[in-house]
């Protein structure tokens, strides 16, 4: 809905609960329903410019008992997106050729503050996380822990001027919701500079400001 407010149009969606489907149904009739990620290809997928998502977080919030992390059931399937946006561009590079632009060019991840601080030592699985983001660029990186061991509420990440990757923690209560809801949000421009841009550069004041005389 956000995404459709500010003109862009989604085209397909990967989901297996029939609720959230019949919703998407009625309200982005035009937008395709490819099912269950794990069996999915990307090459295979119509060719977007944004792939985003936000695996089931319970696995990764403080409010789980077993806080099984990325090696859960549910917010492992992080790792079926990273799969899929690198088989679309890898189709595309075989396509078009490595000098050509390709789909999608960015990345994006909600996912509640927990996914800051789970698994073994602490944060590691959001190690892992940036990690194999920045890998769509460049198979070979190694991202480290920060050197006091906690993630802070925001970062980026540059690889010269075709890599960058942004993340930063957000409270609903300042955005118009009556209640506090803090959720981590996460952008990477696989192709570019854009995404620190795109996170922390607002356009304008949130709400409507009657213009001062």
């Amino acid at each position: 809905l956000a995404a459709v407010h500010y003109g862009i149009t989604p085209v397909w969606a990967s989901e297996i609960e029939p609720f959230p489907i019949a919703v998407t149904k009625r309200h982005f009739p035009e937008m395709i329903h490819v099912g269950d990620i794990t069996k999915l290809n990307g090459a295979d997928l119509p060719p977007v410019d944004i792939v985003c998502g936000g695996s089931p977080c319970q696995d990764l919030s403080t409010a789980s008992c077993t806080r099984a992390g990325l090696a859960g059931a549910r917010s492992g399937l992080f790792m079926e997106q990273i799969r899929v946006v690198k088989e679309m561009r890898n189709a595309e590079r075989r396509k078009y050729g490595t000098d050509q632009p390709v789909h999608p060019r960015f990345f994006g991840r909600e996912n509640v503050p927990g996914a800051t601080s789970s698994g073994t030592p602490p944060g590691e699985d959001f190690r892992v996380v940036l990690e194999e983001i920045v890998r769509i660029k460049c198979s070979t990186v190694h991202v480290p822990r920060p050197y006091t061991g906690k993630w802070q509420s925001a970062g980026r990440i540059f690889m010269g001027d075709y890599f960058s990757l942004a993340f930063r923690m957000l409270d609903a209560q300042y955005w118009g919701l009556a209640q506090r809801r803090k959720r981590l949000f996460l952008v990477a421009d696989l192709d570019g500079t854009s995404a620190p841009q795109i996170l922390f550069e607002p356009e304008s004041l949130p709400g409507y400001f009657e213009e001062s005389t």
